[in-house]
């Protein structure tokens, strides 16, 4: 069609919902989660093996159905509402000792965010505080990166693209005692990653989460957990359980079992319909997993 324009289209499409309460666009995106679950076999397949594969209660799959609709539907008022506006439905927070007492070491912070619970709301709310640099991947789509660019990048937020130049960039935020975000449990391409264990089934797994954390940064596990009834969230911090120790493989290896510890904690608000075990285009097939030879 001569003259459409997708962009605007979207941004207006999320001006409108980003009016919306909160509880309003969680039922909406309740609704619209099971809309997407029964209408795309590939989605609704992914999202049952993935949950039967981590050992969670079938009896949890409605709501885990829900809850990834919702997270679908906040994302326009996360990204196109002011900062003042976003951090205050932050409503309780655990664990700000541990930024504390990295920021007074002064080597820096690796937040690791999985998609777990609202993972968008949690470099905004530390932004409020101090600088953060976050990892991102453009998408395949050009007219949805300016949307993504404008939602995600504010002020004490930098974006940092998943290339080169955009590790360069989190190496030098540490180096300045700042802190970085990335989510830990997003497939990489091929050649930036190796094939480890997640919920005992090999996933291409990437390598940088692991690298940052050898720079002597303190690494801070970080998820906002949804409220019921559009109450707002409960952010989430802690250090490891286990401090991460060893090589790269073995650091990756441990991120893996932090990452499956805070899913059990609240299971229901895991993306379990993000395809975790894909084998990027080029990457050798995955070995067997290490637990089943043990």
């Amino acid at each position: 069609m001569a003259g459409f324009n997708p962009l605007g289209l979207m941004v207006f499409l999320f001006r409108l919902l980003a009016g919306l309460p909160l509880r309003v666009a969680h039922g909406l995106g309740a609704f619209l989660g099971w809309l997407t679950y029964l209408a795309s076999p590939t989605y609704r397949r992914h999202l049952q093996e993935n949950m039967q594969q981590a050992g969670i209660d079938p009896a949890l799959r409605s709501a885990a159905v829900a809850e990834a609709g919702k997270q679908a539907m906040e994302l326009p008022s996360i990204w196109l509402n002011p900062l003042d506006k976003v951090v205050p439905r932050i409503v309780k927070v655990s664990g700000w000792e541990t930024i504390v007492q990295a920021q007074a070491a002064g080597k820096g912070i690796v937040f690791l965010t999985p998609h777990l619970g609202c993972f968008e709301i949690t470099a905004q709310y530390y932004a409020a505080h101090a600088p953060i640099t976050v990892l991102y991947r453009p998408p395949k789509r050009a007219f949805l990166q300016t949307l993504i660019e404008t939602g995600r990048q504010r002020e004490n937020v930098h974006l940092a693209p998943a290339d080169v130049s955009g590790v360069r960039a989190l190496i030098k935020a540490l180096k300045r005692g700042e802190a970085v975000g990335l989510l830990p449990d997003q497939a990489p391409k091929v050649g930036e990653g190796i094939w480890l264990d997640f919920f005992g089934k090999p996933a291409y797994t990437m390598t940088l989460a692991a690298r940052l954390t050898e720079t002597g940064a303190a690494t801070i596990f970080a998820w906002a957990e949804r409220l019921p009834g559009g109450q707002g969230y409960h952010l989430h911090l802690r250090a490891p359980l286990t401090e991460l120790s060893g090589v790269t493989v073995d650091r990756a290896k441990q991120i893996n079992f932090e990452i499956e510890s805070l899913i059990r904690e609240c299971p229901t608000q895991y993306l379990w319909g993000y395809n975790r075990y894909k084998r990027p285009g080029g990457a050798m097939p995955p070995p067997e997993s290490d637990r089943s030879q043990a």
